[in-house]
């Protein structure tokens, strides 16, 4: 069964029986899923598919149903793993599982069942912790970053992979999605064609400029030029692997390796995050910060990020201005 379903052979025959009752419903089933696939970005149905699969495995060793399964039963599961997952993964596994039930013709599956969200309800009392955001890398983290990026392959790939990913607000999968054939050049900066992100699932294809860089070791434009010349990328990935004996592998970066690339050149630069986690959106949320700072309107920043919710890209701002727009200025301390 494709990403994202459930797979009737890996549950009890009686369960798999109530599933498939008849030829046409599982043809129909089978064409929704071939549409579900291609609505989804591949790294949510690798989410979907791993969520799934671990809550028909505990069903199974718990000897219950997980197709259709009975609010207890989703109930139990998230109490069972209240305290090793967060209270985040444990609303995603919900939603995977609502999202089984949906595809698979079930529709008197509700999330909101009192057995469910009261025990979501009781974790988030018991367990609840704010959710850890990404530290924000503005301009004079930039810098300090790419100092630490020597003239190897590898120093000139990070120094392109920070510069390109701040000055064109990436997100981690637009970073590592990046291809030659996205890229055009001129005398004025780059343009890059992004086929498809975050905000636009339906693969329009969006346009990001960034101009040539005022100072020749924080141009985004110079720095990518160089990488590609060094390493010979006239096609595809642009962000590829380099070898512990400093050649270039042909296959493309992945998220995991942008974030050891971030966190190694942040401990390289002495940068900790003042408490805050390092990683590839931070990028994209110094970006938010310092463009609010030098005074840029909210749709200009909007424009460029590609947000498309306001209040979303206003927590960035919000933290920006968080002492500057202080109401303790006025009591005169």
């Amino acid at each position: 069964m494709p990403d994202g379903l459930p797979d009737a052979s890996t549950l009890p025959m009686s369960v798999a029986a109530e599933v498939t009752p008849a030829e046409h419903a599982q043809a129909a089933l089978d064409r929704a899923v071939r549409y579900a696939e291609t609505a989804d970005a591949p790294n949510t149905l690798r989410a979907y598919r791993s969520d799934w699969q671990a809550f028909v495995a505990w069903c199974r060793d718990a000897g219950l149903a997980p197709l259709p399964a009975a609010p207890e039963t989703v109930g139990a599961y998230l109490a069972a793993h209240a305290d090793t997952h967060a209270a985040a993964t444990l609303r995603r596994r919900l939603v995977t599982i609502a999202r089984a039930h949906k595809q698979a013709g079930i529709a008197v599956f509700w999330a909101g069942h009192p057995a469910i969200r009261n025990v979501l309800r009781g974790i988030a009392r018991e367990h609840g912790t704010a959710q850890r955001r990404a530290a924000a890398l503005t301009t004079p983290e930039i810098r300090r970053l790419i100092a630490g990026c020597g003239d190897d392959l590898a120093g000139l790939r990070d120094r392109a992979l920070i510069l390109l990913g701040y000055a064109a607000a990436l997100r981690r999968s637009e970073i590592v999605g990046v291809d030659r054939e996205h890229l055009v050049f001129d005398a004025q900066g780059v343009r890059l064609t992004i086929p498809r992100s975050k905000g636009d699932q339906a693969g329009k294809g969006e346009e990001v400029g960034v101009p040539r860089g005022k100072r020749r070791e924080t141009c985004p434009q110079r720095a990518l030029e160089a990488w590609l010349q060094a390493s010979d990328t006239r096609y595809g990935p642009v962000f590829r692997w380099v070898t512990r004996w400093g050649t270039v592998e042909p296959r493309r970066l992945s998220a995991g390796g942008v974030l050891l690339i971030l966190r190694r050149r942040a401990e390289q630069a002495g940068i900790d995050g003042a408490g805050e986690r390092i990683s590839p959106h931070s990028l994209r949320a110094g970006f938010v910060t310092e463009a609010y700072r030098a005074g840029l309107r909210d749709e200009q920043i909007m424009q460029h990020t590609r947000h498309r919710d306001l209040a979303s890209m206003r927590r960035y701002v919000r933290r920006a201005r968080l002492l500057e727009d202080s109401a303790a200025h006025h009591l005169g301390l």
